[in-house]
């Protein structure tokens, strides 16, 4: 199964991204290490929204990435949540369709 990871982001986001960014970043590359992240990134214009794409048999990965994000602990992630995502089309889909 897929989930989406969705981060509503602080107005300072790319300002106060800095600091924090090597250490979010690296909890990142773990996750994709481990088969869990699939791909990851902020919204443009305005980057007010990043979604994070999670695989597995539950929710639990990215629940996990989001308490243990430096981003979501230091304020720059407003709220969070996870979103099963059924993908039916393209050949990672979930769910195939026939």
């Amino acid at each position: 199964m897929h989930y989406l990871l969705i981060y509503d982001l602080a107005p300072d986001y790319l300002e106060r991204r800095g600091t924090l960014r090597a250490s979010h970043l690296a909890l990142a590359r773990a996750a994709v290490d481990r088969g869990e992240l699939l791909l990851g990134g902020a919204l443009a214009n305005p980057a007010d929204t990043a979604i994070l794409l999670f695989q597995g048999d539950s929710p639990a990965a990215a629940e996990a990435f989001a308490a243990a994000d430096p981003y979501v602990n230091n304020g720059l992630v407003k709220r969070w949540q996870v979103r099963e995502w059924t993908t039916v089309i393209g050949k990672d889909a979930a769910v195939k369709v026939l």
